[in-house]
């Protein structure tokens, strides 16, 4: 009967004796006169061993220590039992049912064996409580591999046009850490399990990979189209940057601009290159175009200095009293305008608004004159003056009828007719006498 792993890891070499332990352990055996030790076992009687030529005393305690020894590893079994393992404590339950059917030990072995039969009911609930724990961790662990499994599988179904890879790839390692991290220290799953969940797993890392390679495959092709594209767009700038046709290069040009945004973008650095080259090209353009229009500017200064004079002059005629005066006193100044010639184009648009308001003005009063002294317009307000007229005095009648009756209704109906009838009419007098 050898010892348990139990009982090696923990119990001392010569453990210490209760004596009276040992005496009531003796109880239950007696040496004969030849050495043979005997152990009541039941109901019967059986020989443990002999110890020939050597004290009774002697022979007694090496079999009663046995007991002892035992007990101690049941007593063990029984402290440790809630700390241990499913296999240990298969592994010491069987060690014990086999030292325990007919140990060469002296002492209570009934006793002891049921005590045993106890503790394997107390272990047998501790091995079901310790399954159940597994059980919980591994369906625990379950969802959270199946978690890290499905947010893989989601990185790798986004879209690649949308995907930001750097952070997604290093999530995806993250992931991988926490895969090997649960397999270090986490349950174990059962091999159909984990090897179904790390084929998904793998599967989306190399479904990620793929399409990383892919999208940046395609996107370089893209961007090599795109930078041969611009590189020709820069090439037809540069032929243009020489040109003196201003408005047609000029108009080319915003073509040219409308080409280039179309074209999409290379990477970040060719682009800003290209775009360099290409916006220098236009500039020699352009420099050249501002130096001829301030040249330009500063020969038509003079003519804006005439034609503030002109303006200033044709603005004296305001307010208008003759308007036929005003037309004739315009007219020689318009000339003058015209002989003027251009101004620097910033001052276009004030110069010319400035002369306008003076033409529009007269243009104004000519008008205003012209309705005032046309006799049909005359004829055509004295006749509608009278219409109305007549109208008013039918509805007075018929206020002053309404109200001898006692008619409310038509008295204000009669009333707010007249007051419209009568704002006409007043309208058409101011209007004849304009």
């Amino acid at each position: 009967n050898g010892q348990t792993a139990l009982e090696a890891a923990t119990a001392p070499a010569e453990p210490e004796v209760d004596p009276q332990e040992a005496m009531d352990a003796a109880k239950w055996g007696r040496v004969d006169g030849e050495g043979r030790v005997y152990v009541q076992d039941a109901d019967s009687e059986r020989e443990v061993g002999q110890f020939p030529n050597a004290p009774i005393a002697e022979a007694m305690a090496f079999y009663v220590r046995r007991f002892l020894d035992l007990k101690a590893t049941v007593d063990l079994f029984a402290t440790r039992l809630p700390q241990l393992s499913v296999r240990e404590i298969d592994s010491t339950v069987s060690s014990l049912e086999e030292s325990l059917k007919e140990p060469a030990a002296v002492g209570d072995l009934e006793g002891l064996r049921a005590r045993f039969t106890a503790l394997k009911d107390v272990a047998a609930e501790r091995r079901a409580a310790v399954n159940a724990e597994r059980a919980a961790a591994r369906e625990q662990a379950l969802k959270e591999r199946t978690a890290l499994v499905e947010r893989a599988e989601a990185i790798a179904a986004q879209d690649p046009g949308r995907t930001q890879w750097k952070s997604s790839g290093a999530e995806l390692r993250e992931l991988l850490e926490q895969w090997k991290g649960a397999q270090r220290r986490g349950p174990r799953l059962d091999r159909p399990t984990e090897d179904g969940l790390w084929k998904r797993f793998s599967h989306a890392r190399t479904t990620f990979d793929r399409h990383r390679r892919q999208y940046f495959s395609e996107l370089d092709a893209k961007q090599s189209a795109v930078k041969a594209a611009k590189e020709a767009l820069i090439k037809r700038a540069e032929e243009l940057s020489g040109s003196t046709d201003w408005a047609g290069t000029s108009a080319k040009y915003r073509g040219l601009m409308e080409e280039w945004k179309k074209a999409g973008r290379a990477s970040r650095k060719e682009d800003d290159a290209l775009w360099a080259r290409f916006r220098a090209a236009q500039q020699v353009f352009f420099d050249a175009r501002r130096a001829k229009d301030e040249a330009t500017d500063t020969e038509y200064a003079e003519n804006l200095k005439v034609k503030e004079a002109l303006v200033a002059k044709a603005e004296a005629l305001l307010p208008i009293k003759d308007v036929k005066a005003a037309k004739r006193a315009l007219r020689p100044i318009q000339d003058a305008w015209e002989e003027a010639g251009r101004v620097p184009r910033a001052a276009v648009r004030r110069i010319e608004g400035r002369m306008r308001a003076v033409e529009d003005a007269i243009r104004d009063a000519e008008n205003a004159e012209w309705r005032r002294s046309d006799p049909e317009t005359k004829a055509r307000a004295e006749g509608l003056a009278g219409q109305l007229e007549d109208s008013i005095a039918e509805l007075e009648r018929d206020l002053e009828a309404a109200r001898s009756a006692g008619d409310t209704k038509k008295v204000a109906e009669a009333e707010a007719a007249l007051t419209a009838r009568r704002a006409w009419l007043e309208q058409v007098r101011l209007s004849s006498r304009a």
